[in-house]
């Protein structure tokens, strides 16, 4: 079973996708990150962001790989080529340079085939996925069990990001992290490819003010009603 859950930056699509994986024992997997990671790498060998042979170039010969503790259903640690990238991903300047890096289709069609592999290999096993990123239900799991699309109001997503990047240690500027959330919500949503919407069929939570627990139970009592069908 795949469980997939879309929304735009900052609406705490990796933090609820987690605790349903941890809740349901499903195995997690960041689509977002593997973006990110292309970005780092091609930040690293100083290739144009959109360059998109040479971005295609990196998805498909630099191998993305999870690292995970024993028996622990979430990954801990991101590699591009061999190489650990779980802090850089993260940072602001990978947060403005990961939009149009995901918007080539050369970089999304290397990503959503291996998106793919590691979700069937998981279904083989048994082992279902919970599957988060911003084109999940409507194009790379259209067939998803269950679709959830999240959303806050930009306002709190910028609170949450800033609140993010504090904890890590980075400095920190509301305004301008609100500025790049607005920013980041119009070329997603505006983008030809894979642009961001709701599928048809997915149920859409505003978490403005709710809390983390509260969404993971709406999941979990999607995925445990259509197991109950």
């Amino acid at each position: 079973m795949v469980v997939a859950i879309d929304g735009p930056a900052g609406s705490g699509k990796s933090t609820i996708a987690k605790r349903a994986a941890e809740a349901l024992g499903f195995h997690y997997l960041d689509t977002g990150a593997m973006y990110r990671a292309i970005a780092v790498q091609a930040r690293a060998q100083g290739v144009a962001l959109d360059n998109a042979a040479a971005l295609r170039a990196i998805a498909e010969t630099d191998p993305i790989e999870f690292g995970y503790t024993d028996g622990d259903v979430l990954p801990s640690r991101v590699f591009i080529a061999g190489t650990e990238v779980t802090d850089a991903i993260r940072t602001p300047e990978i947060d403005v340079a990961v939009s149009p890096v995901s918007a080539l289709r050369e970089v999304r069609e290397a990503l959503v085939a291996q998106q793919r592999m590691l979700a069937e290999g998981a279904a083989d096993e048994g082992i279902g996925y919970v599957v988060e990123g911003r084109d999940i239900g409507t194009v790379v799991f259209p067939d998803a069990a269950v679709k959830v699309f999240l959303t806050a109001s930009a306002e709190e997503r910028a609170r949450r990001r800033a609140a993010q990047n504090l904890e890590r240690g980075l400095e920190v500027d509301y305004e301008a992290t609100l500025a790049d959330i607005v920013r980041r919500d119009e070329y997603d949503s505006q983008r030809e490819l894979s642009p961001l919407r709701p599928a048809d069929d997915a149920l859409i939570v505003d978490s403005t003010i709710m809390t983390i627990e509260y969404v993971t139970n709406l999941i979990v009592e999607q995925v445990e009603q259509v197991r109950s069908a």
